[in-house]
């Protein structure tokens, strides 16, 4: 198990583990946008780059890299609040902030480093999308990938293909929930849900008549675990009763 200082402090950590784990460890918060546990690094916020250096190197020898995918090792040393590494996190939230000028995360995030106002030129049409990319990695990681990074430059967007409705999506919400800022909107009934321009049946409770998940979303976990589809349409609830029932109907053998 790798031992390693963050900003002056020990801290051991196992093998297999990232920068951004390590500085978590030894009690330092590192801002990061587009991190999130379950998911593989991605790196594209650049917001949680750090100093780091090696054993091996000279002491005043360091490199900034992204916190959330550079592994740990040995005998290294990292700083999370250098004057570079800070001055590297107020430029990408400057740039955040002129592209999302009415987000509330940016604004607070771009308050703590100290910018109330950017310095460059307010996007036109303010948007809450920061680009993150956790929709549409969390979209891949269920094996659907119905939305997608499009365009490059300022005129990149997170949408489905051909900005029509998405014939993949199953209308899971997988993307609005992990969404930082809330931008994926959606509408949800008993009866149907409604998220990029599709609508979809719900799935109800044949007990208690609420509504479980979308249809498609429960053919599509069907499908690939082998569960049957009765076991996606009985909510939570109906399902902790029937634990409930079984457990009352067990009796304890004393031997």
């Amino acid at each position: 198990m790798p031992t390693l200082k963050v900003n002056g402090r020990k801290v051991t950590v196992a093998e297999d583990v990232y920068l951004l784990e390590a500085c978590r460890a030894a009690g330092v918060e590192v801002p990061t946008l587009c991190n999130f546990d379950g998911l593989e690094p991605w790196g594209g916020c650049r917001l949680c780059v750090v100093d780091m250096s090696l054993a091996k190197w000279d002491d005043d020898w360091f490199k900034m890299v992204t916190a959330c995918n550079h592994p740990v090792e040995e005998g290294m040393t990292v700083i999370t609040d250098s004057e570079r590494v800070l001055a590297t996190r107020r430029v990408v939230l400057d740039l955040l902030l002129a592209r999302c000028p009415e987000t509330p995360l940016i604004q607070r995030l771009a308050r703590e480093h100290g910018i109330e106002e950017t310095s460059y030129e307010l996007n036109p049409e303010p948007t809450d999308c920061i680009l993150c990319g956790l929709c549409t990695r969390v979209c891949d990681h269920i094996g659907v990938s119905a939305i997608a990074s499009t365009d490059r430059g300022w005129g990149r967007e997170i949408a489905p293909p051909f900005n029509e409705p998405p014939p993949d999506c199953i209308g899971c919400l997988a993307c609005a929930e992990i969404c930082p800022t809330d931008h994926i909107k959606f509408t949800t009934s008993n009866s149907c849900r409604t998220i990029w321009g599709r609508e979809f049946e719900m799935l109800r409770d044949p007990k208690t008549g609420e509504a479980v998940i979308t249809k498609a979303q429960a053919e599509h976990f069907a499908a690939r675990s082998g569960v049957p589809m009765t076991y996606f349409e009985t909510s939570d609830r109906s399902k902790r009763l029937e634990v409930a029932k079984t457990v009352e109907r067990l009796r304890v053998v004393k031997s």
